[in-house]
């Protein structure tokens, strides 16, 4: 799971640090002494969980996760239980109070990690919708609709003509549930509808006002799949 620590308390901040790369399964990406800066990275990056201080300058730890959406996996680490009540209303994952432990800090971490598998992608089809498991429910999306595909880390992001949606996946996962005379994979980190493309150029796919690019490997493979005259 990718990482980020947020507290201002920088001894705070090197305690988890170090219970963090005693961890497996668990990657720190940033290491964050204010709210503001742990906003923008998660908007930015590709982030599981966060392990957050409630009382910060410029913007506190509740006022981050009401900004938030989607919101990743929050562990608070405080020394103020009085949040505990309203932090549950947000579904946090765990509530540490200060001092942090070992075994605390474990325990916490294993509950995320089983929340961070129970929320992969449950991803089915029917006829010519398919139906993804995002934000703890199910929505049918009609493979008419999409787009392209966008892998973004551990998350699939997928595109349709009127929406996107996120979802826990892998590209391997999502490819074998599509047609294959409809979809095609041109690039590690995309899958495009066929129909969809307006048109190719160099080394570029245009689809509405988003450029692909197209991977050397998956040249052929597009080729193919092109009807072509």
């Amino acid at each position: 799971m990718r990482t980020i620590v947020v507290d201002d308390d920088d001894l705070s901040r090197s305690v988890i640090e170090d219970l963090i790369a005693e961890t497996s399964d668990i990657e720190l990406i940033k290491s964050c002494s204010d709210a503001v800066d742990a906003f923008k990275t998660i908007k930015e990056e590709h982030i599981d969980l966060v392990f957050l201080d409630i009382e910060m300058p410029k913007m506190d730890g509740m006022e981050m996760i009401r900004s938030l959406n989607p919101l990743p996996q929050i562990i608070l680490v405080t020394s103020h239980p009085e949040y505990a009540l309203e932090s549950y209303e947000y579904n946090v994952t765990d509530f540490i109070q200060k001092p942090i432990t070992l075994p605390r800090f474990l325990k916490a971490v294993e509950k995320a990690k089983s929340r961070f598998e129970d929320n992969r992608a449950d991803i089915s089809t029917k006829d010519k919708t398919i139906f993804i498991k995002t934000d703890s429910k199910l929505v049918q999306i009609n493979t008419e609709d999409i787009l392209w595909i966008e892998a973004l880390g551990n998350y699939m992001r997928i595109f349709t003509k009127d929406d996107k949606f996120t979802i826990l996946s892998t590209m391997k996962d999502i490819i074998s549930k599509l047609p294959s005379d409809q979809f095609t994979r041109v690039h590690r980190s995309f899958i495009v509808r066929l129909d969809k493309i307006k048109s190719i150029e160099d080394n570029y796919i245009l689809i509405k006002d988003k450029q692909i690019s197209i991977g050397k490997a998956y040249k052929d493979e597009l080729n193919k799949k092109l009807n072509l005259l």
